[in-house]
Protein backbone atom coordinates (compact mmCIF):
# COMPACT_ATOMS: atom_id res chain seq x y z
CA UNK A 1 0.00 0.00 0.00
CA UNK A 2 1.62 3.37 -0.38
CA UNK A 3 0.59 6.59 0.85
CA UNK A 4 -0.54 10.22 -0.04
CA UNK A 5 1.00 13.15 2.22
CA UNK A 6 -2.64 14.44 2.92
CA UNK A 7 -5.39 14.55 5.86
CA UNK A 8 -7.81 12.88 3.00
CA UNK A 9 -7.56 11.87 -0.60
CA UNK A 10 -10.74 11.78 -2.81
CA UNK A 11 -10.89 9.34 -5.53
CA UNK A 12 -13.12 11.24 -8.42
CA UNK A 13 -12.74 14.31 -9.96
CA UNK A 14 -16.81 14.79 -11.19
CA UNK A 15 -19.01 17.71 -9.81
CA UNK A 16 -19.42 15.74 -6.67
CA UNK A 17 -15.54 15.03 -6.15
CA UNK A 18 -14.16 18.18 -6.96
CA UNK A 19 -17.09 20.40 -5.01
CA UNK A 20 -15.97 17.57 -1.77
CA UNK A 21 -12.55 18.36 -2.14
CA UNK A 22 -13.17 22.54 -2.08
CA UNK A 23 -15.34 22.29 0.96
CA UNK A 24 -13.02 19.84 2.80
CA UNK A 25 -9.92 21.86 1.48
CA UNK A 26 -11.82 25.42 2.89
CA UNK A 27 -12.05 23.43 6.62
CA UNK A 28 -8.33 23.66 6.34
CA UNK A 29 -7.48 19.96 5.75
CA UNK A 30 -4.89 19.00 3.25
CA UNK A 31 -6.66 17.26 0.44
CA UNK A 32 -5.47 15.44 -2.72
CA UNK A 33 -7.44 14.49 -5.66
CA UNK A 34 -6.90 11.19 -7.50
CA UNK A 35 -8.94 11.23 -11.00
CA UNK A 36 -8.69 8.48 -13.83
CA UNK A 37 -9.44 10.48 -16.21
CA UNK A 38 -9.44 14.81 -15.89
CA UNK A 39 -12.48 16.60 -15.08
CA UNK A 40 -12.90 17.83 -19.16
CA UNK A 41 -13.68 14.00 -19.39
CA UNK A 42 -15.86 13.66 -16.84
CA UNK A 43 -19.72 12.48 -16.84
CA UNK A 44 -20.39 15.63 -14.81
CA UNK A 45 -18.67 17.69 -17.96
CA UNK A 46 -21.43 16.31 -20.47
CA UNK A 47 -24.11 17.32 -18.40
CA UNK A 48 -26.76 20.33 -19.06
CA UNK A 49 -26.96 21.31 -16.24
CA UNK A 50 -29.82 22.50 -14.66
CA UNK A 51 -30.95 22.04 -10.97
CA UNK A 52 -33.01 19.75 -10.38
CA UNK A 53 -33.45 17.18 -7.95
CA UNK A 54 -36.39 15.17 -9.04
CA UNK A 55 -34.63 12.03 -10.19
CA UNK A 56 -32.61 10.87 -7.32
CA UNK A 57 -33.81 8.89 -4.24
CA UNK A 58 -32.90 9.91 -0.66
CA UNK A 59 -35.32 10.82 2.66
CA UNK A 60 -32.02 13.52 2.95
CA UNK A 61 -32.81 14.79 -0.75
CA UNK A 62 -34.62 17.74 -0.02
CA UNK A 63 -32.05 19.21 2.45
CA UNK A 64 -29.28 18.53 0.12
CA UNK A 65 -31.02 20.38 -2.77
CA UNK A 66 -31.78 23.18 -1.04
CA UNK A 67 -28.09 23.46 0.08
CA UNK A 68 -27.23 23.32 -3.43
CA UNK A 69 -29.87 25.40 -4.50
CA UNK A 70 -28.93 28.40 -2.32
CA UNK A 71 -25.17 27.64 -3.10
CA UNK A 72 -25.39 27.70 -7.01
CA UNK A 73 -27.95 31.09 -6.71
CA UNK A 74 -25.04 32.99 -4.47
CA UNK A 75 -22.26 31.87 -6.96
CA UNK A 76 -24.61 33.04 -9.60
CA UNK A 77 -24.19 36.65 -8.06
CA UNK A 78 -20.75 36.47 -6.47
CA UNK A 79 -18.49 34.72 -8.58
CA UNK A 80 -19.60 35.05 -12.88
CA UNK A 81 -16.46 33.41 -13.79
CA UNK A 82 -18.72 30.08 -12.09
CA UNK A 83 -20.33 29.72 -14.95
CA UNK A 84 -23.53 29.52 -13.02
CA UNK A 85 -26.67 31.45 -13.54
CA UNK A 86 -29.66 31.92 -12.34
CA UNK A 87 -32.55 31.57 -15.13
CA UNK A 88 -36.03 32.02 -15.63
CA UNK A 89 -37.62 29.61 -17.31
CA UNK A 90 -41.03 26.94 -17.75
CA UNK A 91 -41.25 23.35 -16.01
CA UNK A 92 -44.11 21.17 -17.63
CA UNK A 93 -45.87 18.09 -18.43
CA UNK A 94 -48.45 16.43 -20.44
CA UNK A 95 -50.34 14.57 -17.89
CA UNK A 96 -49.53 15.98 -14.10
CA UNK A 97 -51.76 18.75 -12.91
CA UNK A 98 -49.24 19.17 -9.76
CA UNK A 99 -45.74 20.75 -9.83
CA UNK A 100 -43.24 18.59 -8.46
CA UNK A 101 -42.97 18.67 -4.43
CA UNK A 102 -40.07 21.65 -4.16
CA UNK A 103 -41.20 23.75 -7.24
CA UNK A 104 -43.54 26.24 -4.73
CA UNK A 105 -40.75 27.31 -2.71
CA UNK A 106 -38.77 28.84 -5.83
CA UNK A 107 -38.32 32.12 -6.81
CA UNK A 108 -40.23 33.53 -9.40
CA UNK A 109 -42.74 30.53 -8.65
CA UNK A 110 -46.38 30.58 -10.80
CA UNK A 111 -48.19 28.25 -12.11
CA UNK A 112 -48.59 28.22 -16.57
CA UNK A 113 -51.91 30.20 -18.52
CA UNK A 114 -52.63 27.79 -20.94
CA UNK A 115 -52.03 29.76 -23.65
CA UNK A 116 -47.96 29.91 -21.84
CA UNK A 117 -47.62 26.46 -22.75
CA UNK A 118 -46.21 24.29 -26.00
CA UNK A 119 -48.64 22.26 -28.03
CA UNK A 120 -49.15 18.38 -26.09
CA UNK A 121 -48.61 20.18 -22.97
CA UNK A 122 -51.48 20.31 -20.23
CA UNK A 123 -49.81 21.96 -16.97
CA UNK A 124 -46.74 24.06 -16.18
CA UNK A 125 -44.86 26.28 -13.71
CA UNK A 126 -42.63 28.90 -13.62
CA UNK A 127 -39.80 29.78 -11.66
CA UNK A 128 -36.01 30.32 -11.61
CA UNK A 129 -33.50 27.85 -11.19
CA UNK A 130 -29.62 27.59 -11.35
CA UNK A 131 -28.42 26.88 -14.71
CA UNK A 132 -24.42 25.66 -14.91
CA UNK A 133 -22.41 25.86 -18.08
CA UNK A 134 -20.56 22.54 -16.57
CA UNK A 135 -17.07 22.61 -18.35
CA UNK A 136 -16.57 26.54 -17.11
CA UNK A 137 -18.12 25.19 -13.69
CA UNK A 138 -15.22 22.31 -13.18
CA UNK A 139 -12.31 24.66 -14.86
CA UNK A 140 -13.89 27.37 -11.61
CA UNK A 141 -13.78 24.25 -9.27
CA UNK A 142 -10.33 23.53 -9.41
CA UNK A 143 -9.38 26.93 -9.20
CA UNK A 144 -10.99 27.00 -6.14
CA UNK A 145 -9.84 23.73 -4.77
CA UNK A 146 -6.19 25.02 -5.59
CA UNK A 147 -6.44 28.15 -4.24
CA UNK A 148 -7.77 26.12 -0.82
CA UNK A 149 -4.14 24.69 -0.99
CA UNK A 150 -5.39 21.31 -2.48
CA UNK A 151 -3.86 18.87 -5.37
CA UNK A 152 -5.14 16.85 -7.84
CA UNK A 153 -3.30 14.06 -10.41
CA UNK A 154 -4.33 11.78 -12.89
CA UNK A 155 -4.01 8.12 -11.63
CA UNK A 156 -6.30 4.66 -11.56
CA UNK A 157 -7.37 3.32 -8.50
CA UNK A 158 -9.41 0.12 -9.27
CA UNK A 159 -10.30 -1.10 -6.05
CA UNK A 160 -11.46 0.52 -2.83
CA UNK A 161 -9.77 -1.78 -0.83
CA UNK A 162 -6.75 -1.17 -2.49
CA UNK A 163 -6.85 2.51 -1.43
CA UNK A 164 -7.95 2.76 2.08
CA UNK A 165 -5.39 3.71 4.19
CA UNK A 166 -3.61 5.52 1.47
CA UNK A 167 -4.33 8.72 3.83
CA UNK A 168 -6.21 8.68 7.06
CA UNK A 169 -9.54 9.52 5.42
CA UNK A 170 -10.29 8.13 1.89
CA UNK A 171 -13.68 9.53 -0.17
CA UNK A 172 -15.04 7.61 -2.79
CA UNK A 173 -16.49 9.96 -5.06
CA UNK A 174 -16.08 7.38 -8.21
CA UNK A 175 -19.77 7.98 -9.69
CA UNK A 176 -20.20 5.70 -12.16
CA UNK A 177 -17.13 3.96 -11.63
CA UNK A 178 -18.30 3.18 -8.27
CA UNK A 179 -20.06 -0.30 -9.24
CA UNK A 180 -16.86 -1.73 -10.08
CA UNK A 181 -14.33 0.47 -7.73
CA UNK A 182 -16.43 -0.57 -4.31
CA UNK A 183 -17.48 -2.87 -5.60
CA UNK A 184 -21.62 -1.97 -5.54
CA UNK A 185 -24.00 -4.04 -7.28
CA UNK A 186 -26.89 -1.31 -6.36
CA UNK A 187 -24.87 1.02 -9.06
CA UNK A 188 -27.02 1.26 -12.30
CA UNK A 189 -25.60 3.22 -15.55
CA UNK A 190 -28.18 5.51 -17.36
CA UNK A 191 -26.63 7.40 -20.42
CA UNK A 192 -28.00 10.45 -21.07
CA UNK A 193 -27.54 12.32 -24.84
CA UNK A 194 -27.76 16.05 -25.00
CA UNK A 195 -27.46 18.09 -28.78
CA UNK A 196 -25.73 20.79 -29.16
CA UNK A 197 -26.90 23.47 -31.10
CA UNK A 198 -26.66 27.65 -32.12
CA UNK A 199 -28.64 29.31 -29.61
CA UNK A 200 -30.96 31.28 -32.04
CA UNK A 201 -31.69 34.00 -29.20
CA UNK A 202 -33.46 31.46 -26.29
CA UNK A 203 -32.72 33.00 -22.84
CA UNK A 204 -35.16 30.88 -20.80
CA UNK A 205 -34.70 26.97 -19.96
CA UNK A 206 -37.24 24.67 -20.66
CA UNK A 207 -38.00 21.11 -18.74
CA UNK A 208 -40.64 18.76 -19.26
CA UNK A 209 -41.65 17.11 -15.89
CA UNK A 210 -42.02 13.23 -17.05
CA UNK A 211 -42.39 9.93 -15.23
CA UNK A 212 -40.86 8.31 -18.40
CA UNK A 213 -37.34 9.36 -17.95
CA UNK A 214 -36.89 7.62 -21.88
CA UNK A 215 -37.52 10.44 -23.92
CA UNK A 216 -36.97 13.49 -21.78
CA UNK A 217 -37.47 17.14 -23.67
CA UNK A 218 -35.73 20.03 -22.69
CA UNK A 219 -33.73 23.38 -23.77
CA UNK A 220 -30.80 24.93 -21.65
CA UNK A 221 -29.81 28.18 -23.00
CA UNK A 222 -25.91 28.50 -22.53
CA UNK A 223 -24.85 31.65 -24.12
CA UNK A 224 -24.29 31.04 -27.90
CA UNK A 225 -25.17 27.49 -27.29
CA UNK A 226 -28.14 25.99 -26.93
CA UNK A 227 -28.25 22.41 -25.14
CA UNK A 228 -31.06 20.23 -25.86
CA UNK A 229 -32.14 16.90 -24.31
CA UNK A 230 -32.76 14.14 -23.34
CA UNK A 231 -32.77 10.67 -22.83
CA UNK A 232 -32.22 8.27 -20.14
CA UNK A 233 -31.23 4.20 -20.98
CA UNK A 234 -30.78 2.53 -18.10
CA UNK A 235 -28.09 -0.49 -18.32
CA UNK A 236 -26.64 1.34 -21.20
CA UNK A 237 -23.19 2.50 -20.99
CA UNK A 238 -21.72 3.07 -24.05
CA UNK A 239 -20.84 6.54 -25.07
CA UNK A 240 -21.09 6.27 -28.92
CA UNK A 241 -23.04 9.17 -30.39
CA UNK A 242 -26.39 8.03 -31.62
CA UNK A 243 -27.99 8.99 -34.34
CA UNK A 244 -31.50 7.93 -34.07
CA UNK A 245 -31.36 9.48 -30.33
CA UNK A 246 -30.62 12.57 -31.36
CA UNK A 247 -32.55 13.49 -34.19
CA UNK A 248 -35.12 12.40 -31.48
CA UNK A 249 -34.26 14.64 -29.22
CA UNK A 250 -34.07 17.46 -31.57
CA UNK A 251 -37.65 16.73 -33.32
CA UNK A 252 -39.12 16.72 -30.12
CA UNK A 253 -37.90 20.40 -28.71
CA UNK A 254 -38.93 21.53 -32.48
CA UNK A 255 -41.98 20.91 -31.02
CA UNK A 256 -41.21 23.18 -28.20
CA UNK A 257 -40.09 26.23 -30.35
CA UNK A 258 -39.63 25.47 -34.13
CA UNK A 259 -37.30 27.59 -34.83
CA UNK A 260 -35.03 24.87 -33.75
CA UNK A 261 -35.36 22.24 -36.63
CA UNK A 262 -33.50 24.16 -38.50
CA UNK A 263 -30.40 25.14 -36.12
CA UNK A 264 -26.89 24.06 -36.96
CA UNK A 265 -25.80 20.93 -34.31
CA UNK A 266 -22.75 21.85 -33.34
CA UNK A 267 -21.99 19.01 -31.13
CA UNK A 268 -23.33 16.34 -28.99
CA UNK A 269 -22.63 15.39 -25.82
CA UNK A 270 -23.25 11.62 -24.14
CA UNK A 271 -22.34 10.78 -20.45
CA UNK A 272 -23.38 7.93 -18.38
CA UNK A 273 -25.24 9.15 -14.64
CA UNK A 274 -24.39 6.89 -11.66
CA UNK A 275 -27.43 5.85 -10.47
CA UNK A 276 -28.04 3.83 -7.39
CA UNK A 277 -31.70 3.36 -4.61
CA UNK A 278 -30.74 5.33 -2.49
CA UNK A 279 -27.73 8.11 -2.67
CA UNK A 280 -24.82 6.54 -0.92
CA UNK A 281 -23.33 9.40 1.59
CA UNK A 282 -22.07 7.54 4.60
CA UNK A 283 -18.96 6.15 6.72
CA UNK A 284 -17.88 3.04 6.00
CA UNK A 285 -15.05 1.45 7.85
CA UNK A 286 -12.93 -0.81 5.24
CA UNK A 287 -9.75 -3.24 6.71
CA UNK A 288 -10.11 -0.93 9.89
CA UNK A 289 -9.61 2.35 7.50
CA UNK A 290 -11.98 5.56 7.57
CA UNK A 291 -13.55 5.41 3.98
CA UNK A 292 -16.56 8.06 3.59
CA UNK A 293 -18.83 7.16 -0.13
CA UNK A 294 -20.45 9.76 -2.04
CA UNK A 295 -21.99 8.47 -5.23
CA UNK A 296 -24.89 7.33 -6.94
CA UNK A 297 -26.95 10.35 -7.26
CA UNK A 298 -27.99 9.47 -11.15
CA UNK A 299 -28.95 12.71 -12.67
CA UNK A 300 -29.04 14.79 -9.70
CA UNK A 301 -25.13 15.04 -9.70
CA UNK A 302 -25.45 18.72 -9.64
CA UNK A 303 -28.37 19.03 -7.89
CA UNK A 304 -27.20 17.86 -4.60
CA UNK A 305 -23.72 18.71 -5.38
CA UNK A 306 -23.07 21.40 -2.20
CA UNK A 307 -25.74 19.43 0.25
CA UNK A 308 -23.60 16.16 -0.24
CA UNK A 309 -20.46 17.34 0.09
CA UNK A 310 -21.01 19.39 2.99
CA UNK A 311 -22.54 16.44 4.55
CA UNK A 312 -19.37 14.37 3.59
CA UNK A 313 -17.52 17.80 5.28
CA UNK A 314 -18.95 17.26 8.30
CA UNK A 315 -17.94 13.82 8.68
CA UNK A 316 -14.46 14.27 7.51
CA UNK A 317 -13.86 16.71 9.94
CA UNK A 318 -15.41 15.15 12.77
CA UNK A 319 -12.91 11.78 12.24
CA UNK A 320 -9.88 14.08 12.79
CA UNK A 321 -10.80 16.38 14.75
Amino acid sequence: MTSVRADVLIIGAGVSGLTTAVLVAEAGLAVHVRTATPPSESTSCAAGAIWDPLYASHERVPLWSGVTYRTLAELSAAAPDSGVRLVDGTEASRTRTTPAEYAPGLPGYRPCAPGELPPGFTAGWRYSAPVVDMPVYLEYLQRRLKAAGGTMAIGHSPRLAGVAGEAPVVVNCTGPGAGAFVPDPLVVPIRGQLVVVENPGIEEFFAEHTDDLREMTYLLPQGQLLLLGGSAETGRADVAEDARIAAGIVDRCARVDPRIAALPVVGHRIGIRPARDPVRVEHELVDGHHVVHNYGHGGAGVSLSWGCAAEVRDVVTGLLR
